[in-house]
């Protein structure tokens, strides 16, 4: 048979990935199809070609073949992403980032690091043992930190050390046309220019590919405690996170889950919580005294709020088992309905109208025809639905979907507050941003002209 030219430009593309790479890419089907999704339930998108740099100017060389036939660009980091970020909806090249895996330096003195973008969460974290220091942000699944940044993740203890968007000081990026810049400095402070890495960070792979990041880290606290807080409402519960942040309680992480989730908690993982709205506390600080008094006045709030006393989790044993428990939550929802579908979104609101919107939610969920369970980040506002879906459900758990994030953006929130936009998502932002809207799509035809960076994923331009 005669060869087509998208066959022929293919072929000529992958010889020439052959000669940067060498046998580190592939396009093998199970390779491509392992790397054709995350965790999320839409749909999935293969990718044409695997690559495995080693280095940023392997990233550049990979980026140029795909300017030369017209390829599109999709970084892969550990594809635990929740709204399609690694889906190749158009083909093309698949760069994963996880061999590009080095911790390029550590500064104990300026608590700082740069890491390749294939770096995960918890290699770091093992790197830095013995230095006092380490890097907090945590969604939960060991990624990758390029990933983490491109999608601006946060997770438990955002609520005291902030997200990635506080914690990234610079980045290097490869841009569309196979430019590498550098953007920010290890200053902790800057008002030269253009704030360009606030710019990457969040832009899912559709500006540039992350290389490296350079991290601000944190000195481990001196004392720590953690302890769980059963309810008899789950608004008490919310009332209670609430006036913990207005009160300027020093807390690092507040999470939140409802009985149902309770319950998968502790079906999966070993646990005996009374099957009630329950909060997860844990209290940093320079000493027992301090972590002491914070953790008092919680407790006090929370029996103001139906809270049922503090069972406290005082040994690291039991904290690691507590935060394991809590970050196992997907798989722990999962294993209630063997074989169904988890549609799993995530909204963000004015701590004011918490309690508002976790109620109204859960009195919805309680009218679906599928089970679904409810967990948050309570302390910053942002909680996770996880609906357990048969076939004929999932048109009603969308519809639920996009209540909900109407129902937090008439509040003055937003339609996703860690999980990121990625394909799942596009369809609510003009609603979030109006006008704004066509600035970001002016942002991407800038860096990316072809579309050739993630397509299909954040804006649309076609």
């Amino acid at each position: 048979m005669t060869e087509t030219v998208a066959e022929s430009k293919l072929k000529a593309a992958f010889g020439e990935l052959q000669e940067i790479l060498g046998e580190r890419v592939s396009e093998a089907l199970v390779v491509r199809e392992h790397h054709s999704h995350g965790e999320s339930t839409h749909p999935p998108g293969v990718p044409d070609f695997v690559c495995f740099p080693q280095s940023t100017d392997e990233v550049r060389r990979i980026v140029l073949v795909s300017v030369k036939h017209h390829l599109p660009v999709v970084p892969f980091g550990a594809g635990t992403s929740l709204e399609g970020h690694v889906h190749a909806l158009r083909g093309g090249i698949c760069v994963d980032m996880r061999q590009m895996n080095r911790v390029l330096r550590i500064s104990a003195e300026d608590m700082d690091a740069t890491v390749e973008a294939g770096v995960s969460r918890k290699q770091l974290q093992k790197t830095l043992e013995n230095t006092g220091l380490t890097f907090f942000i945590d969604p939960g699944a060991d990624a990758t930190l390029g990933g983490m940044t491109a999608t601006r993740a946060s997770g438990t203890t955002a609520v005291r050390y902030g997200t990635m968007r506080e914690n990234v000081l610079g980045l290097t990026v490869v841009l569309a046309d196979g430019r590498v810049i550098h953007t920010g400095t290890r200053a902790r402070k800057s008002s030269a220019g253009y704030d360009l890495t606030r710019l990457f960070v969040g832009s899912e792979g559709t500006l540039g590919v992350i290389t490296e990041v350079t991290l601000r880290l944190h000195a481990q606290p001196e004392a720590v405690t953690a302890a769980i807080c059963a309810f008899s409402t789950i608004e008490g519960a919310v009332r209670t996170v609430i006036e913990v942040i207005q009160l300027g309680v020093s807390v690092a992480r507040i999470e939140f889950m409802d009985d149902h989730q309770v319950d998968a908690v502790n079906r999966y993982s070993g646990l005996n919580l009374a099957l009630k709205p329950t909060l997860l506390f844990e209290f940093h600080g320079v000493s027992e005294a301090s972590v002491a008094e914070a953790a008092r006045m919680a407790e006090t709030l929370s029996l103001e709020h139906g809270g049922q006393g503090f069972a406290w989790q005082t040994t690291l044993a039991e904290r690691d088992r507590l935060w394991k428990a809590r970050h196992d939550v997907y798989y722990a929802t999962g294993a209630l309905r063997p074989g169904s579908s988890v549609l799993t979104t995530d909204v963000c609101v004015p701590i004011s109208r918490l309690a508002e919107c976790i109620v109204a939610t859960r009195a919805e969920l309680d009218q679906a025809s599928f089970p679904a369970v409810m967990v948050g980040h309570v302390g910053d506002g942002n909680f996770h639905v996880q609906c357990l879906l048969g076939p004929d459900q999932v048109a009603e758990a969308d519809a639920f979907a996009a209540r909900l994030v109407d129902r937090a953006q008439a509040m003055g929130g937003t339609c996703t507050g860690e999980h990121g936009v990625g394909s799942g998502k596009k369809k609510y932002l003009k609603a979030e941003h109006g006008e704004a809207l066509e600035v970001m799509r002016d942002l991407k035809r800038m860096f990316d002209p072809e579309n050739r960076m993630n397509p299909g994923k954040v804006v649309d331009l076609d």
